[in-house]
């Protein structure tokens, strides 16, 4: 036993280029991002120090506190949402498309499903651009063919639509991976729970509620965590199709963050921004992770 635990030790070895080098990379890039919070800095020249100055603006500063209610209100499209679709979609997958259509159909819908998760973001942001376009866009020309002309609105210039358009958008996006999660996790259930439940009389749905979900308590807590600090973090979908328009609209705060790095090139309180948020995004996954541990335990 002593010679496998040293011989496990020996290997730790080998992470040591990669341990070094992330928190060189990242570790590094992040205290100097803390540094340039407390400077007032233009991109160029000497940063000149300010203290806490960029962090009194943004408590003051009523777009920050916008951008960070958006990011919150994107967590439903990007992590409630696609989790309780997606998990209700797997299931149907694995109890019915699986069992009387084959593995191959499965396969397919499950790989289908998957590949908004593969293209390539300024491809997903200029198709769904183009779909939502006013006067050339497919769901309003859809709309005015089949008589809803009146519903056929300017979804992406808008201020009352724009967050509407790029949650439909980012559940679209966000729904294969958790689909591919849950019918992996279904893979591992114990199908006797499932028989018993069955012979006891309950209906599919009864089963899916009281025998599937508590035990997809990990995978639950897997996507949760994963697609909520994706939420937080997002930038390209806002940054391809409304650059936190209009207005402020849809505004989030790492979108804000680059606007004053490189449009105001105000670097220091974009700094501040991005550290705010990162250290957001820190407190919030060590909560995700602890639930994650509890819901772990409930298996």
């Amino acid at each position: 036993m002593t010679t496998k635990v040293q011989q496990t030790k020996q290997y730790y070895w080998y992470a040591v280029p990669g341990v070094v080098s992330f928190a060189a990379l990242v570790g590094g890039a992040f205290l100097y991002n803390v540094y340039l919070s407390f400077n007032s800095w233009q991109g160029i020249g000497t940063p000149e120090w300010v203290g806490l100055e960029n962090y009194q603006n943004l408590i003051q500063d009523r777009v920050f506190w916008v951008s960070f209610l958006h990011a919150f209100q994107f967590i439903f499209a990007m992590s409630i949402a696609p989790t309780a679709i997606g998990i209700l979609i797997a299931a149907l997958i694995y109890d019915f498309i699986a069992r009387y259509f084959g593995n191959a159909i499965s396969t397919f819908l499950r790989i289908s499903l998957y590949v908004p998760q593969i293209i390539a973001l300024p491809i997903v942001g200029m198709l769904w651009a183009w779909m939502l376009s006013p006067n050339i866009g497919v769901v309003n020309t859809i709309l005015r063919e089949i008589g809803l002309g009146s519903l056929a609105l300017n979804w992406l210039g808008e201020a009352g639509t724009a967050m509407f358009a790029l949650s439909i958008m980012m559940i679209w996006i966000q729904v294969g991976y958790t689909i591919v999660i849950f019918v992996s996790g279904m893979s591992r259930l114990d199908p006797y729970l499932d028989e018993a439940a069955q012979l006891d009389g309950a209906t599919w749905f009864q089963r899916f509620r009281i025998v599937t979900i508590p035990q997809l308590y990990p995978e639950i807590a897997v996507v949760l965590l994963t697609t909520t600090v994706a939420a937080l973090k997002v930038f390209g979908p806002v940054y391809v199709m409304t650059n936190g328009g209009p207005g402020d609209a849809t505004q989030v705060p790492a979108y804000f963050s680059y606007f004053h790095f490189f449009s105001t090139t105000r670097v220091g309180y974009g700094a501040a921004i991005a550290t705010v948020l990162a250290l957001l995004l820190t407190a919030l996954a060590i909560g995700l992770l602890r639930l994650q541990r509890k819901m772990g335990l409930m298996r």
